[in-house]
């Protein structure tokens, strides 16, 4: 598909009388970018390079509509349905029960979160998954851009993804998005207990002529249901999930408060490095154990 897609933008680009040079430079890439390109060598095109071609070219959306193909192999077969669907939703709605949802992710947390996983086959496949995710997130800042309503389970906010710097990154940058009037962040907090949707992510998408689609995703799995009763079906489950989240002032504010907690625990050692500390230590004071509360008190301190 690569090839199919470097042969179609140098039909085009002839077509055109376009020198390499010249595509480059009306798309604001160096000439050897298309090059590559064409040749399908080098890193695959990205999704805005991919628009910027079509609509240099006018291709009328065909390389638009290619560009998902080109990276059938970087994605699992469950996702890549869901991801053509995602681009031409006109509303997102998402429970997250586990990361932040790839449209909200930092670059540094993205990568983190795809590097773990037995699907990924290396490190290129890995900078390939990690370049469209941060493609797609192009979406949210165009003239087209989908409502999304995101609704976070608890832990998402509190697991340390890519460690501490990391992940306080990545709640500033929620807190960030949510500045946005067509963002809304809700938290559902561990104390609202068992829930519809326990074990996986949910997402409903609602497409231009008004019809809907279902998407549930776990570790290693993802199913798409388009049947309408099931659509249904899952579009409650949503709307309990963010009747039962907190509201999303209250939301933000625990996204604080945890980000926070981050930034006063930057300076903390880590267990190893108390355990390490404290080794040190005793060996200093002579090999002499530490007792506890109930220990002898020394002679020096014994009140009479």
């Amino acid at each position: 598909m690569a090839a199919l897609f470097g042969s179609r933008v140098r039909r085009l680009r002839t077509a055109a009388g376009l020198t390499q040079a010249e595509l480059g430079q009306k798309t604001h890439v160096v000439s050897t970018r298309i090059t590559q390109i064409e040749r399908a060598s080098g890193a695959k095109p990205t999704l805005e390079l991919a628009r910027a071609l079509d609509a240099v070219l006018g291709a009328d959306n065909l390389l638009v509509e290619l560009w998902p193909y080109v990276y059938r192999e970087a994605f699992p077969d469950w996702s890549r349905a869901f991801m053509g669907y995602s681009e031409r939703a006109v509303s997102i709605r998402e429970y997250a029960a586990h990361v932040v949802p790839g449209l909200l992710q930092t670059r540094e947390y993205a990568k983190a979160v795809l590097s773990v996983g037995v699907t990924l086959s290396g490190d290129e496949q890995l900078e390939e998954r990690l370049t469209a995710r941060m493609s797609r997130q192009e979406r949210l800042s165009s003239p087209d851009r989908p409502e999304l309503w995101v609704v976070l389970d608890e832990a998402v906010v509190r697991r340390p993804i890519g460690g501490r710097d990391v992940m306080r990154a990545q709640l500033e940058q929620l807190l960030h998005a949510s500045t946005e009037r067509h963002i809304t962040v809700q938290v559902l907090p561990f104390d609202q207990g068992e829930h519809d949707a326990m074990g996986g992510s949910l997402t409903v998408l609602t497409l231009p002529d008004g019809s809907e689609v279902a998407y549930t995703e776990g570790a290693h799995y993802g199913q798409l249901i388009e049947d309408p009763a099931e659509v249904s079906r899952f579009a409650v489950t949503y709307d309990r999930l963010r009747a039962e989240a907190l509201p999303p002032l209250m939301s933000l504010d625990m996204i604080r408060s945890v980000m926070e907690g981050y930034n006063r625990g930057a300076n903390v050692p880590s267990r190893s490095e108390r355990r390490r500390v404290a080794q040190e230590q005793l060996q200093q004071s002579g090999g002499r154990q530490l007792r506890g509360g109930g220990g002898r008190v020394s002679q020096r301190h014994a009140r009479p």
